[in-house]
């Protein structure tokens, strides 16, 4: 069973992140500029929630806000919905599904150790059923 431990090894683990403080347009152009759709947000070198393009479309765009004027904490989500790094992959495909997120921060220790994306749990798990295949290839054929 694969685990967000391994996934981030082969992705990485670099995490973007901003402020609360920070405007929105900021986060917006951080975002493009690192081309990710979300942003730890830190404060104090602590987790103090998630923002995301989807939170700027609903909540300044929908709302008739402005990004130059509008601040990070007033659209992030407080309280994103984290992960260790001995998940499974299935688990989190679970809770992005229940959830309907998009973004998981990886804790470990208190500590951000990482971000996966739908995109990132989607690419493993077929790469592991990729991999299953193969071996099972392999087995018929009597290689293994």
């Amino acid at each position: 069973m694969l685990t967000v431990r391994q996934l981030l090894a082969r992705k990485g683990t670099t995490v973007h992140h901003i402020a609360p403080d920070a405007t929105v347009l900021d986060a917006l152009r951080q975002m493009a500029q690192h081309d990710v759709g979300a942003l730890v947000v830190l404060e104090r070198g602590e987790l103090a929630g998630l923002v995301s393009e989807r939170d700027y479309a609903r909540k300044v765009i929908l709302r008739g806000k402005h990004s130059d004027e509008t601040r990070v904490a007033e659209i992030m989500d407080d309280k994103p919905v984290c992960v260790g790094s001995l998940h499974s992959i299935e688990d989190c495909m679970q809770l992005i599904t229940d959830r309907r997120v998009r973004h998981l921060p990886v804790v470990e220790n208190g500590q951000i150790a990482g971000l996966i994306s739908i995109g990132d749990v989607v690419k493993a798990i077929i790469a592991d059923r990729e991999t299953t295949i193969e071996e099972l290839h392999q087995y018929i054929r009597g290689e293994r």
